[in-house]
């Protein structure tokens, strides 16, 4: 299908906040029905993805002025949080399209803008190659993007590429023949472009984040958006990217914790000398679930807190908004990676030895909790935190932060 056809398809139109979250929790039902078998067989979400996309929530970024619903950070952290607590590959999928919308929304031109978001309103997923490995550091790009004639070209190699597979346009990160990064919105089934499902971690194993190749793919230059310039000046890119992650690992925790109880709750006698007739009257299964439940309720609250700063930046983009922004959603990103790996961990640990059987599903809450709380590492966000508080630094202008 072309990105005209499928601009063309049928796609449900959010208009509000309330409506977005009313369709996550909808759909978030369903999804979760097949989330142990798409794990444990790694069957592709493909059908489950073009629901999400039918649904009309991958465009509820889309700002009013270009027709979407414009979505608060808040509503759209808590609607990757609900998907993510059904599935969470699936979760995780969406995190790039949204990443892309917002570098648009910040430095693409009218043009880019109105085309983009209209292809985002109709369906239109798009996926990512940003990252790359063998590189000095996590921020040096190889992949170019030269001039050939009249045009442009793609050369180069991405790993990572989490929904690339799924996508249709995959938003490239590239360094330009004068050494500046953009951002080019490549179309899937461009000549020269090789995806490559590679893609092998012990969890989140269905987001498909493998390999892109470009062999000198052309693009068009109307679909290049600047990339760097994001960084050069306070915007809001990083906190959001940062926000879902956070979202991500939220999600995967309160998934752990409900299925934490409903285990606690059917499993009979889990110790002879325990004088209890089931789990659930433990005393000491008691006292781990309510420490649990009280991680869990401060993870989501600073996520609904870093969105409420996020959605001020947003408005008001400036060295002192978007430096909040990045430390509260640094904040809510620190704890839900700390209950994200405590709430798998915990089910397993309170369950016994049957928890673990993988027929069950239930290891996945902590294999895809610490597969995705890797993406990067938590230890410089406490750097971050401290050094805001103590010193009142601001932040660095970074994708990570």
């Amino acid at each position: 299908m072309s990105l005209a056809e499928i601009s063309e398809a049928p796609v449900h139109l959010i208009a509000s906040d309330d409506e977005a979250l009313e369709t996550a929790r909808d759909l978030a039902a369903g999804l979760r029905a097949g989330s142990i078998e798409r794990d444990l067989q790694r069957h592709l979400p493909w059908d489950e993805l073009e629901r999400l996309s039918r649904s009309g929530l991958w465009g509820i970024s889309v700002p009013r002025e270009y027709g979407g619903a414009g979505v608060s950070r808040v509503t759209l952290a808590r609607v990757i949080a609900i998907l993510a607590a059904a599935d969470a590959s699936l979760g995780q999928i969406p995190q790039n399209h949204f990443y892309a919308l917002e570098v648009l929304r910040v430095n693409g031109s009218e043009a880019q803008k109105r085309r983009l978001f209209a292809e985002a309103l109709g369906g239109v997923r798009f996926g990512n190659a940003l990252a790359e490995i063998g590189t000095r550091s996590a921020h040096e790009r190889t992949t170019r993007l030269r001039r050939d004639g009249d045009g442009l070209r793609i050369d180069g190699r991405k790993f990572y590429c989490t929904g690339a597979l799924y996508a249709q346009r995959i938003p490239t990160l590239v360094v330009d023949d004068n050494g500046v990064q953009q951002l080019a919105f490549v179309p899937r089934h461009s000549a020269g472009l090789e995806i490559i499902d590679d893609w092998s971690g012990f969890g989140q194993r269905t987001t498909g984040s493998g390999s892109v190749v470009f062999d000198g793919v052309p693009v068009r230059t109307e679909d290049v958006v600047p990339f760097q310039a994001a960084f050069e000046r306070p915007t809001t890119v990083g906190p959001l990217a940062q926000i879902l992650h956070a979202a991500i690992d939220t999600g995967i925790a309160r998934a752990a914790y409900e299925d934490t109880l409903e285990f606690l709750r059917k499993r009979a006698r889990p110790w002879i000398d325990a004088g209890v007739d089931k789990a659930s009257d433990d005393p000491l299964a008691i006292q781990e679930v309510g420490r649990l439940a009280i991680r869990l309720h401060a993870a989501e609250a600073l996520l609904d807190r870093a969105g409420r700063a996020l959605d001020a930046a947003t408005a008001g983009p400036d060295a002192e908004t978007v430096a909040a922004a990045s430390i509260a959603v640094a904040e809510a990103r620190a704890i839900s990676t700390e209950v994200s790996l405590l709430a798998g961990s915990k089910l397993i640990e309170l369950g016994g030895s049957r928890a673990s059987l993988a027929e069950l599903g239930l290891d996945r809450h902590w294999r895809n909790a610490r597969v995705h709380t890797l993406h990067d590492p938590v230890r410089w966000k406490y750097f971050a935190i401290g050094d805001y508080h103590l010193n009142g630094r601001r932040p660095p202008l970074r994708g990570t932060i």
